[in-house]
């Protein structure tokens, strides 16, 4: 089978970002990804591409198979994710159009099956820091170097979706002091820790979420708007990880590459 150690996960209005590709169907124990999974080279550098929400979008935040996609990627030999996607802003001093290299979640969502190890070796990973460190410097120096305007951390709010959070909600998730929103940033990122690959998250801010008010040129978010201002940036985005991509290491040094170590409970009989 081809393989690729950097796997890239995109999102709403990034389906097509490699050219002579070959693409591949992969079977798992949890049924199939989202869709066949792209491979080709950018700029030398061997790269998978798995369209989060499928070829025609056709899967809401909530049925995304997350457990297939990881599977299939691991399967494929990738070792380190790229995963951009579009979040809406909580606080007013970041702007639609800012890259935001979150560092925390915060989970909201419910029923989402979250692990691969259902027993009957309990397995406890650390979430501490769940995006890789070494990705997210390489990402941040790339950005200062591209002179993209950018948050070098931010607390990411994962909301189950498929509807946008009413003012009250995103008022207490602005209040708290969180920076973006978003609907599909987990379990993606904890399922990468748990097959021990790095992974890095990219958001792109599309809208001031409803909670801003106050402001006449603040209108409640629509998927619509979303589309448009994530296609406005699409070249910065792929600019940003052409030029990420040859600069990150074969060698791993970082807490993901070791998220399993320590983290099973084993009794002898």
């Amino acid at each position: 089978m081809s393989n690729a150690e950097i796997g890239i996960i995109g999102g709403t209005g990034f389906y097509k970002f490699l050219e002579k590709v070959e693409k591949i169907r992969i079977d798992t124990p949890y049924g199939a990804p989202s869709a066949a999974i792209s491979l080709g080279n950018l700029d030398h550098v061997r790269v998978a591409f798995l369209p989060r929400h499928g070829e025609k979008h056709e899967y809401p935040p909530h049925k995304i198979p997350y457990l297939a996609n990881l599977w299939a990627l691991k399967e494929l030999g990738v070792k380190r994710i790229i995963a951009p996607c579009a979040v809406g802003s909580l606080q007013a001093h970041i702007k639609p159009g800012d890259f935001v290299f979150c560092d925390q979640f915060i989970n909201f969502t419910k029923d989402r099956r979250d692990t691969f190890y259902d027993g009957p070796i309990t397995t406890h990973i650390s979430s501490a820091d769940p995006y890789c460190p070494e990705l997210r410097a390489i990402a941040i120096d790339a950005a200062k170097k591209l002179n993209l305007s950018h948050h070098e951390k931010g607390t990411v709010v994962v909301i189950q979706g498929p509807r946008f959070s009413t003012r009250a909600e995103s008022r207490f998730f602005k209040n708290q002091g969180w920076e973006i929103i978003n609907m599909t940033q987990y379990p993606e990122c904890v399922l990468a820790r748990e097959k021990e690959i790095c992974y890095l998250n990219i958001s792109l801010v599309t809208d001031y979420d409803v909670g801003l008010e106050g402001d006449p040129k603040i209108k409640p978010v629509s998927h619509s708007e979303v589309v448009k201002v994530f296609s406005e940036n699409l070249e910065k985005l792929k600019e940003l990880i052409k030029y990420m991509a040859p600069k990150i290491p074969k060698d791993r040094k970082c807490i993901c590459s070791q998220a399993l170590k320590d983290a099973r409970i084993e009794t002898k009989d």
